[in-house]
């Protein structure tokens, strides 16, 4: 590991980076440009300490699952998050046609969209990342381990996130669920990922494997769902889909109609939600 490589490295990447760049704030004047520390350490969900001591070249070896989460707080490319994992010693994930990694633009975009609830997935569901207002709504997916991280799973084998659906809905929600996945295994027959995850619920899921059987297929596109929030209550947003060339990442956007109570209620979650996510002045 070259601790010293590391380190220049990280404190570049932080400094090119504005608060607005990643959906933050500025907050008090700032003594020197880039984001801070603690929020490069927020994004990527580490403690400060430990980011501080990677800059200081004193830190232990990342793990690859925190290489990928700095790679995404800081923006990086696919060529500087190579560069990173190689400065750690690490071997560089595989880059497929069904990349995890988010490209900097469309983080960029995400980052934008302040004011309202936004994450990109791949289409098997994996969660790539999300943005304060979506974190606020249905729960930090990322903080999760890697494997409670897709959508599908996490709908029919954790009873918490089923929780986030109006008791009504779920029945719908779930024939969606499958039939946008059938989609995608159908499209990818030599593609091991959608494949596993069909036989995983099959085999833990009931519900799951009954509506497999029914043979229904659709690709998922623009809906209009509604989220139970514990402390907001019910909210109907309409959820729009936007896919990148390759069709593999989706950026998926819910919004609240104006005028409408759902549409109050996402503001108060705005306010409610995020005001443990504020950054903070030094």
């Amino acid at each position: 590991m070259n601790r010293p490589e590391l380190a220049d490295f990280l404190r570049r990447a932080r400094a090119r980076l504005d608060p607005s760049d990643v959906g933050l704030t500025a907050g008090a004047r700032r003594r020197t440009p880039g984001l801070r520390r603690e929020e490069v350490a927020q994004l990527a969900g580490m403690s400060v300490d430990y980011y501080t001591r990677l800059e200081q070249s004193r830190g232990p070896r990342p793990s690859r699952q925190m290489l990928t989460a700095l790679a995404r707080a800081l923006r990086l490319t696919e060529d500087e998050r190579d560069h990173l994992f190689h400065l750690t010693g690490e071997e560089p994930p595989r880059r497929e046609a069904t990349s995890t990694h988010v490209r900097p633009g469309l983080l960029l975009v995400l980052d934008r969209l302040h004011d309202t609830p936004a994450m990109v997935v791949t289409d098997c569901g994996e969660v790539l990342a999300q943005n304060a207002l979506s974190r606020a709504l249905s729960g930090d997916v990322l903080a999760r381990p890697p494997r409670e991280r897709n959508m599908i799973r996490r709908f029919f084998l954790d009873p918490a996130t089923q929780e986030l659906f109006p008791p009504e809905d779920r029945p719908e929600r779930a024939r969606e669920q499958v039939a946008g996945l059938r989609a995608v295994a159908s499209a990818r027959p030599t593609d091991l990922e959608p494949a596993s995850l069909v036989a995983e619920l099959c085999a833990a899921s009931k519900e799951f494997a009954d509506l497999w059987d029914e043979h229904e297929v659709a690709v998922r596109r623009a809906a209009t769902k509604r989220f139970r929030h514990p402390a907001i209550g019910i909210l109907e947003l309409d959820c729009e889909i936007l896919v990148t060339s390759d069709h593999n990442q989706q950026l998926v956007i819910h919004t609240a109609r104006p005028g409408t109570e759902s549409y109050e209620r996402l503001r108060l979650l705005r306010v409610v939600g995020l005001q443990d996510l504020t950054p903070t002045s030094s």
